[in-house]
């Protein structure tokens, strides 16, 4: 069974710049089907912004407009006023285990996985809870 942070990791995860607007964020996450995206500027992690960023963000305007103007809205902010900064990072030879532990501890759902200052993968809590039921890592 694997038990670093490498060994269950997401590699090459897709990254937004800081400057994108939110829209184009949603539209990523909804077609990729990903929860969280790494922000990088000039190839340096910024934060993240996640699912739960655009929640937030769309709630300040969700209960007294429409969904294009929803979606309006969303085109104009960018990310960089949302995403959660500065980012909760891990090493790839971090113990899973330990990965676990910031994540329960800070209340996140995932890690971007830093070798050096590099963005080589992500960590999320679906990544952690399949090692736990011993699923074996897609490659």
């Amino acid at each position: 069974m694997a038990d670093r942070v490498r060994d269950i990791m997401q590699k090459g995860p897709i990254t937004i710049s800081a400057s994108e607007r939110l829209s184009t964020v949603e539209d990523i996450m909804t077609l990729g089907h990903v929860r969280h995206m790494p922000v990088v500027q000039g190839g340096k992690l910024l934060g993240v912004v996640s699912e739960r960023d655009l929640l937030r963000a769309s709630l300040s305007i969700l209960s007294e407009h429409r969904d294009e103007e929803r979606r309006a809205f969303l085109h104009v902010v960018e990310i960089a006023r949302v995403m959660s900064t500065p980012p909760i990072v891990v090493g790839p030879d971090a113990a899973i285990e330990e990965a676990a532990q910031i994540m329960a501890e800070k209340k996140i759902g995932c890690l971007p996985v830093l070798d050096g200052d590099e963005l080589i993968g992500m960590l999320t809590e679906t990544d952690v809870l399949g090692w736990v039921a011993g699923i074996p890592v897609e490659e």
